[in-house]
C-alpha cells in the first residue's frame, strides 16, 4: 500500500553545507529537528513581517503558484 499524502506540503531547500551544519547545531541545542527549527524561523519571520505590514489575509485574489492549477491541455 502506498504512503498516504502528508498533510503538510513539502519544499526542497538548497542551502550551503556550512549553514545547514550550523542550523542543525542550533536545532539540536533547542531540542528540535532541523525541519522544526526552519519552521520556527519561518513563523518568526512571518510574525515580524505582519507586525510591520499588517496581517496577511487571503481574500481569494492571491493564489500561490504552488496551488494554482496548471493550464488545461488542448485536446
Amino acid at each position: 500500500m502506498p504512503n498516504a499524502p502528508h498533510k503538510n506540503p513539502q519544499y526542497s531547500l538548497r542551502i550551503p553545507s556550512e549553514i545547514m551544519d550550523k542550523l542543525k547545531y542550533i536545532a539540536e541545542y533547542s531540542g528540535r529537528s532541523a525541519n522544526k527549527e526552519i519552521e520556527q524561523l519561518i513563523i518568526q519571520h512571518i510574525a515580524a513581517w505582519e507586525k510591520v505590514h499588517g496581517p496577511i489575509l487571503f481574500d481569494g485574489e492571491f493564489i500561490p503558484r504552488s496551488r494554482s492549477k496548471p493550464p488545461e491541455e488542448n485536446p
